[in-house]
């Protein structure tokens, strides 16, 4: 493939696109000189078009690549950021507006009326956005490392937990754009530039819903904490409760260690289905690499996953190009660079693997059953999980102060400028605590696959009228590491419905299902499964209070300490599934 630079181009700087209401969205355009219309690719971003970064991302096709092929392609700030007129509000506009970008380059000579799009996190917002309007001439999308339902992921989670890491340092950089933008006074940029590079003060600062800069500068910080539930305000911006009108094919590409990755999976599977199995391979793909949000290389301090677990090993150009070329050219012959449409990065043994379906059609969903001896936070070795109902005592308890709450290390976060880090960390220093619960399987007499959904079925109960319960999946080494693999939340206010909260009756048992989000890890032989429950995982989400009131205007001081039971026993099987695969 050739990747010169020397490439013919026509550029159009600051275009002005009107949207229907008349704002003006300016925009660039490279045009190649292939002598005749073009399909055409669309970026609309919020980050500023010329973001030099933007253009070099790990995930993003080769620019040059995509000139060569005789694509025009067309960058777009999104309204209200950078040199863009109007007001920006995160999500709400995009649908309209991509819709209303689309129509315009249909009507651009240098056009051909094919149109297709690409773009990884909130780039990915704006594809979806757009997708739910189905403009004539949108073709083809590929989204990555992104969300189609905002309150799963960022901003909540499918647990009803805010998101508060992500929440905050998102909201804060925007604030520091909107800031830049509208040449406020330097004290603040300097203030909220403090915010983001050390942002630990502002974590902890409760009422969590006063942080007064964000307040001052954005206004979705208030619409963010005033909606905790999944209400009509979530409902109305999701691109999830469309999906039933969406029929562009799409490439998506995510992370096991990325915020979005349940989603990425989740709108994969949710749009592919129905589909004959000739349509689902033509119109979706699937890639799973060990990634995050921002690290591409497959280099973790505590894990490094090889030469083939960097970016450039899936050779994406390639992938997204063929699928480009069978969409907006028409080309039938284009052959995938990718034989399957599941391309998935299997850790533990470090491989790419094709799959022709995802959840994998061969996957036995295994139960391995909490037991201990009472003295799960005490003993590291106090905790078993076993192929079948525990024998021992009945329940671990423990305590669950909000003011000492659980560190986040590792995992789904954003940046890796907090304590913890990101993706596969050791879990050591967590483990260590009383008020974390660990369950280990016996060292293992041979490889164990586990690649798909994950599950922890509780029984659970409180003191409190309110409180969380965390689950996060280990992989221990043969030399005693507990890395990290995946983890979940619930706030047990939304044990049975996002949008309609239940507070507890303390004292009385609760089953409860948690979703423990999705991987694809060969516990190798020697190795150990375990699983670590708690209450809290902060600063990745915020503290519950525990009392039972709206969490983000209360202060941390006023905050109630919570006895908390997992109860374990023929009569209270708690338990977690993994989906095992035996081949």
């Amino acid at each position: 493939m050739n990747d010169s630079t020397n490439t013919s181009v026509r550029i159009d700087f600051d275009l002005g696109v009107p949207m229907r209401d008349g704002t003006l969205l300016k925009t660039d355009v490279w045009i190649p000189a292939s002598g005749g219309p073009s399909p055409a690719l669309l970026v609309r971003t919020p980050y500023g078009k010329h973001n030099l970064q933007a253009f070099a991302h790990p995930l993003h096709p080769n620019f040059f690549s995509l000139l060569n092929s005789g694509y025009a392609l067309v960058w777009q700030e999104c309204r209200g950021t950078s040199k863009s007129d109007g007001s920006f509000s995160p999500m709400v506009d995009d649908p309209r507006d991509g819709a209303d970008t689309i129509e315009w380059i249909r009507k651009q000579d240098w056009c051909n009326g094919s149109i297709g799009s690409y773009g990884p996190s909130y780039l990915g917002f704006t594809q979806w956005a757009t997708a739910s309007k189905q403009p004539e001439g949108l073709e083809a999308i590929a989204p990555m490392i992104t969300s189609t339902d905002y309150y799963s992921a960022p901003w909540h989670s499918v647990g009803g937990a805010l998101s508060l890491h992500t929440v905050l340092w998102w909201s804060t950089s925007m604030a520091l754009a909107m800031s830049a933008r509208e040449n406020s006074d330097t004290s603040r940029t300097s203030a909220l530039n403090a915010m983001l590079t050390s942002p630990t003060e502002f974590l902890n600062h409760t009422p969590l819903r006063d942080q007064s800069l964000l307040l001052e500068t954005v206004g979705w910080w208030e619409e963010i904490v005033d909606h905790p539930e999944r209400d009509e305000y979530w409902r109305n911006l999701s691109v999830a409760e469309k999906f039933d009108h969406i029929n562009t094919p799409a490439i998506h590409v995510g992370g096991w260690f990325d915020i979005f990755v349940q989603d990425t999976t989740k709108a994969y599977c949710e749009l592919s289905a129905g589909l004959s199995e000739g349509d689902k391979r033509e119109r979706h793909r699937l890639v799973l690499g060990p990634w995050d949000h921002l690290n591409f290389t497959g280099i973790y301090p505590d894990r490094q996953f090889g030469q083939f677990g960097n970016v450039e090993a899936a050779n994406l150009t390639s992938t997204y190009l063929n699928f480009f070329d069978r969409w907006l050219k028409g080309d039938t012959s284009a052959t995938p660079s990718m034989a399957s449409p599941v391309h998935i990065f299997v850790m533990g043994i470090d491989q790419w693997r094709g799959e022709e379906a995802w959840p994998l059609p061969d996957t036995t969903y295994t139960e391995f059953f909490l037991d201990s001896d009472g003295q799960a936070g005490v003993n590291i070795e106090a905790g078993v999980l076993r192929p079948s109902f525990a024998t021992g005592a009945a329940l671990d308890k423990y305590r669950y102060d909000p003011r000492d709450a659980v560190p986040s290390v590792g995992g789904r976060m954003v940046l890796p400028a907090t304590d913890g880090g990101v993706g596969p960390a050791n879990q050591w220093s967590v483990e260590k605590r009383a008020d974390v619960l660990c369950y280990s399987s016996p060292p293992l007499s041979g490889p164990l696959e586990v690649t798909g959904y994950l599950r922890l079925i509780l029984y659970v109960s409180s003191s409190a009228f309110d409180t969380d319960f965390t689950g996060k999946l280990v992989d221990v080494d043969t030399d005693g590491r507990p890395l990290y693999l995946s983890d979940g939340i619930l706030r047990m206010r939304y044990r049975s419905s996002l949008s309609s909260p239940e507070l507890m009756t303390p004292g009385d048992v609760y089953e409860v299902s948690l979703d423990l989000g999705v991987t694809s890890n060969v516990f190798l032989r020697g190795h150990q499964i375990r699983l670590e429950v708690s209450s809290s995982n902060f600063p990745r989400y915020d503290r519950n209070t525990n009392t039972g009131g709206i969490i983000a205007n209360e202060e941390i001081e006023n905050s109630v300490v919570a006895s908390n039971v997992i109860h374990h026993s023929s009569r209270y099987p708690s338990r977690l599934i993994l989906p095992v695969i035996n081949r």
